[in-house]
C-alpha cells in the first residue's frame, strides 16, 4: 500500500506501536496511513506509529471491514472459517497476518469451543494483548463459536524461520 496523509475526521481511539498505550488522535489531525490490513489501520502521527481499531474506521474516513461467514448447514463450526478469522489479523508493523508470521502454533476446536496457543515477535512486545482481543474477537465472529481461549506462550521463542515462505517473499526475507 502506497503511503498518504489523511485527517481524522473526529477524536480517534488508538494505541501506541509497539508499546501499546492508549492514546487520542485528536479530530483534524493529519496522519500518514501506513497500513491497512485486517480491517485495522496503521498511522503514524507525531513521529510515532499508533494502530486504530476497526471499529474506528470513520474516524479516518472509512467503512469499517466486517469479518462475516455463512453458517454451516450443520450447525458446526467450521476449522477453515476459524483459520480464515485467525488469517484476519495483522500485526500493526509487518504486513503479514499472524499465521503466516509463525504466530498461531496450536489451534484446536472442539464443539463450540476453540482454544488457541500464540506468542508474540517479541516477548516483550506491548501490543500482545491488542492481537489477543483481536484473535478472540474475529474467532467468536465464526458461527457456532461460544468460547475462544486464547494463551501467550514463549516457548519456543519465535523466529522469522516460522514465516510461511509467501510471507518470508512479501518481506523479502527469502
Amino acid at each position: 500500500m502506497e503511503q498518504r496523509i489523511i485527517s481524522t475526521q473526529r477524536d480517534c481511539p488508538a494505541r501506541l506501536v509497539p508499546t501499546g498505550d492508549p492514546i487520542n488522535i485528536p479530530a483534524g489531525t493529519f496522519v500518514t496511513l501506513t497500513q491497512t490490513l485486517g480491517g485495522n489501520y496503521t498511522v503514524i502521527m507525531n513521529g510515532n506509529m499508533a494502530r486504530v481499531d476497526c471499529a474506528d474506521a470513520d474516524a479516518l474516513g472509512f467503512e469499517p471491514e466486517l469479518l462475516q461467514f455463512d453458517p454451516p448447514a450443520d450447525g458446526q463450526v467450521n476449522p477453515g472459517q476459524v483459520q480464515q478469522a485467525l488469517e484476519s489479523v495483522y500485526d500493526p508493523e509487518i504486513p503479514v497476518n499472524i499465521v503466516d508470521l509463525g504466530l498461531v502454533y496450536t489451534c484446536e476446536v472442539e464443539d463450540s469451543r476453540v482454544a488457541i496457543e500464540m506468542t508474540l515477535t517479541a516477548p516483550g512486545c506491548g501490543m500482545g494483548p491488542v492481537l489477543v482481543h483481536d484473535v478472540e474477537s474475529r474467532v467468536a465472529s465464526v458461527p457456532f463459536v461460544t468460547d475462544v481461549a486464547v494463551e501467550l506462550v514463549f516457548d519456543p521463542p519465535w523466529s522469522r524461520d516460522m514465516m510461511s515462505e509467501e510471507a518470508q517473499l512479501e518481506l523479502g526475507l527469502f
